[in-house]
């Protein structure tokens, strides 16, 4: 196995050298417990841990690594490591943190192509779709969407499934798949290149783990069986794992998503909902929410039935949450901006005091 196996590339050649990081080792983050990481090389796997420095100069979690990054290593005993820096990102996905105002959490970073899972049983969501393509299209990352356990249902029901996910994703690829039969796999298959990162995404039960399993030809995740009622696996993974295949794609799995909050979407809504974005131009008012305004074009479509509703009700409740999330930042950048002020007016003083 060589570097170029795990996605190294000439830009991170350059950087490497230019940073004089020559001296030190290279190797990809492929697993993360608790600040501790597990840092795949050509030479084999190494458990890691930040130096001191980069641990206390960075300014939140995501200044730490993430499963995907690029990292400067020292060994310094059998399979342990010392990370000396973190290479920049091509991109990162990212969500809204759970449960911690503010902060994002980083799902996979420097990731070419996402593939978001949604298994076609009782709980299928296009809501959820929209919000996974959201993420995406924020970070920069293809999205390709996966419908799974297609077995389970007729040729008639997934055809109209696949209409309605056209109808509202557009023109991002769709693949019905079967990790039962196979089906779908060889046309998967075809989109996964040597030396690209693919990221799965979707909620528990939906078949990431047997997905990997196949992929790779060897068991490498825990699966669990199959709910008579409900169709859904139990969630099984519970950190996120950097997997290479055999035809060369670099394939990272996550845990379950329950919550896909989103957070800077940095245009990644506009690019999801992209005939709302068009509509609202004519909009009479250019502030418009499209809620209730007189000479709302986006809400003259729904009318027309031009527009989906549902998709438009899906628009609005993640814009409000990413209007929330960034008022959060922006006072929270201020607490800290106030909190550093008081502290070296203290210092100040304090030197002023001493006799």
């Amino acid at each position: 196995m060589t570097l170029e196996d795990l996605g190294y590339n000439h830009e991170l050649a350059t950087y490497r050298q230019e940073q004089h990081l020559d001296a030190f080792d290279v190797g990809r983050v492929i697993s993360e417990h608790k600040e501790r990481y597990a840092v795949k090389t050509p030479d084999g796997e190494y458990d890691a841990e930040l130096i001191g420095n980069l641990r206390y100069s960075a300014q939140g979690r995501v200044d730490f690594p993430a499963v995907g990054d690029w990292v400067a290593i020292q060994a310094y005993d059998e399979h342990k490591a010392l990370i000396h820096a973190v290479f920049p990102r091509k991109n990162r996905i990212e969500r809204r943190a759970v449960g911690k105002a503010g902060e994002t959490q980083i799902i996979a970073a420097n990731v070419d192509c996402a593939f978001i899972v949604q298994a076609v049983g009782w709980d299928f969501n296009i809501n959820r779709i929209e919000r996974y393509l959201a993420i995406c299209n924020a970070s920069g990352v293809e999205p390709v969407i996966l419908l799974n356990k297609v077995d389970l249902i007729g040729e008639a029901e997934l055809e109209k499934l696949l209409e309605s996910v056209r109808a509202r994703a557009g023109e991002v690829p769709a693949i019905p798949i079967s990790n039962e039969t196979r089906q779908g796999y060889p046309e998967l298959n075809q989109r996964i290149e040597p030396g690209k990162t693919y990221c799965l995404l979707g909620s528990s039960g939906v078949g990431k783990s047997t997905l990997i399993n196949n992929l790779s030809g060897r068991q490498l995740m825990k699966t669990d069986a199959i709910s008579e009622s409900t169709q859904k696996g139990r969630h099984i993974t519970s950190h996120r794992e950097l997997v290479l295949l055999p035809g060369g794609g670099i394939l990272i799995d996550n845990p379950g998503m329950r919550e896909v909050g989103v957070a800077d979407s940095a245009g990644g809504l506009e690019s999801t909902f992209l005939s709302i974005a068009e509509l609202a131009k004519d909009c009479k008012f250019k502030n418009c929410t499209h809620t209730n305004e007189p000479g709302c074009a986006v809400l003259a479509a729904v009318e027309s039935g031009d527009l989906d509703e549902k998709a438009l009700g899906n628009y609005l409740k993640m814009e409000r949450e990413k209007a929330h999330y960034e008022s959060t930042v922006a006072e929270r950048r201020r607490k800290d901006k106030a909190f550093g002020k008081m502290a070296k007016n203290i210092m100040k003083n304090k030197k002023k005091d001493r006799p």
